[in-house]
């Protein structure tokens, strides 16, 4: 067994923490500390009761002794892997984010990683991930350090803007989707079982808005698959390949991704939920009928409220032993990429990096793109995934800049900037007038003003 430290930045989670704690436990090669940093400091203290639980649950293989800490730098000093999921704000920032826009009959399926929720959303993110570097590199700069917080791409970058030599990247489990997906086809179509881990995809894109232009099954040619089946369930949609377990709200019909390979001829390789909001709006987005048209679900705050509740009491339930743990796989592969990245073989992924390499040869090297990349110990090396085709090179353009854009208003704290994004983001694009967009962008950052830097206050 090898035994490392973890810093867990956001510690207290009810979402990504208990899913990496019960993975953890099912793993009999890793083991060691992991310390719960949060400014909830109690949600953390929570989750060290259950992790600790979890750890002595004789069917858990991986042993780990959990900790609270009260100061960032107890936390990431000796860390090996620091991992960082949080939520930005609160629910009523993100209320104003996915839901003020709609009084111009602006709507967001998500809202966090593009249109204008996401850019504001990135705002109060960006600083929070400067001051995340900046601490990693005075107390872990060798550790490695795993991001799962949106926006995915702005998250990442200001991580390399603020520590260049940090060792980040991101981690998104929306093209396991699109395997899962290619693998229920596979099996109805052919009556072969496949795990979709073994469909191999070539990943290239941005988050949340990934493509493939390969994906194989042994010899098989899974992208002539996924034509005839883009034809075949066009109008009636499939939802085949969803895990049963989610909440309806995350349920697709797959629609948007024929409609998407039907104009493009490539395969879009993230739920249908989070690709709608890089098209233009009125395509997929013009109003709530239009989204369930398409076969699939605005995803409320009022929904996450209410979500939030039921986890509320289901912590309290497993924090006094009332309620059973239950160890079951995530699916997810963080796990999988701590092993190799200690020297417990190799694996490849997809994950966001910056585009350094040229593993999107069309990109520019400062976007953070997502694409496979090659994991061993204490190595992360970008597979080369070629060139964005021509095809749908033009759908990126607005999302590449404004990648750039948001970055720069959030450091500068520059209006303008987030009016330049506003102008450009699909979403909002020739929907509004100058004098709309502006009073959009305006009353956005001042329902988020209490936890922008204080510079804000003289721009807004």
């Amino acid at each position: 067994m090898v035994n490392i430290k973890i810093a867990y930045i956001g510690g207290g989670s009810m979402a990504w923490a208990r899913t990496f704690m019960t993975d953890l436990a099912r793993e009999p090669l890793l083991g060691g500390e992991i310390c719960l940093y949060d400014i909830d400091c109690e949600a953390a203290k929570r989750n060290e009761i259950i992790g600790n639980r979890i750890t002595a649950d004789a069917r858990a293989v991986g042993k780990w002794r959990y900790t609270t800490v009260s100061a960032i730098g107890e936390a990431l000093t000796g860390a090996d892997i620091v991992v960082i999921s949080i939520l930005p704000g609160d629910f009523e920032h993100m209320r104003s984010d996915v839901h003020l826009p709609e009084r111009l009959s602006v709507y967001q399926s998500v809202g966090d990683t593009t249109g204008p929720g996401g850019i504001i959303r990135a705002l109060r993110t960006i600083p929070l991930f400067v001051g995340f570097a900046k601490q990693i590199k005075k107390y872990s700069p060798g550790a490695w350090v795993i991001n799962y917080t949106n926006p995915m791409a702005v998250c990442v970058r200001a991580l390399y803007e603020a520590f260049p030599e940090i060792k980040s990247f991101g981690c998104c489990h929306e093209v396991f989707g699109t395997q899962a997906l290619l693998a229920a086809m596979l099996k109805r179509d052919r009556g072969e079982t496949a795990d979709r881990s073994d469909i191999h995809v070539n990943v290239l894109g941005l988050n949340h808005f990934t493509w493939f232009d390969r994906a194989t099954w042994g010899e098989h040619d899974l992208v002539s698959l996924f034509a005839r089946y883009s034809d075949e369930f066009y109008e009636s949609g499939l939802s085949a390949g969803y895990d049963p377990g989610l909440d309806p709200v995350f349920h697709c019909s797959n629609r948007v991704k024929f409609d998407l390979f039907r104009k493009y001829g490539y395969i879009a390789a993230a739920g249908d939920r989070h690709l709608a909001e890089f098209m233009p709006g009125e395509i997929y987005l013009k109003n709530r009928e239009t989204a369930e048209n398409w076969g699939f679900t605005l995803t409320s705050v009022d929904w996450r409220i209410s979500d939030r509740e039921k986890k509320v009491k289901h912590t309290a339930r497993l924090v006094s032993g009332e309620e059973e743990i239950v160890l079951k796989p995530s699916g997810e592969e963080g796990i999988l990429l701590i092993k190799a990245l200690v020297g417990l073989g190799e694996v490849v992924s997809n994950v966001n990096l910056p585009n350094t390499a040229g593993q999107i040869k069309n990109l520019p090297k400062d976007t953070v793109v997502e694409t496979n990349a090659h994991f061993s110990k204490d190595n992360v090396r970008p597979v080369m995934a070629g060139s964005l085709p021509d095809a749908i090179y033009d759908l990126f353009t607005p999302h590449i800049e404004n990648q750039k854009e948001v970055m720069r208003a959030a450091l500068d704290c520059d209006f303008n900037a987030v009016l330049r994004a506003f102008e450009r983001d699909p979403l909002l694009r020739g929907k509004c007038s100058d004098g709309e967009l502006y009073l959009l962008a305006e009353d956005m950052i001042r329902n988020t003003q209490d936890i922008l830097p204080n510079t804000w206050r003289e721009v807004v």
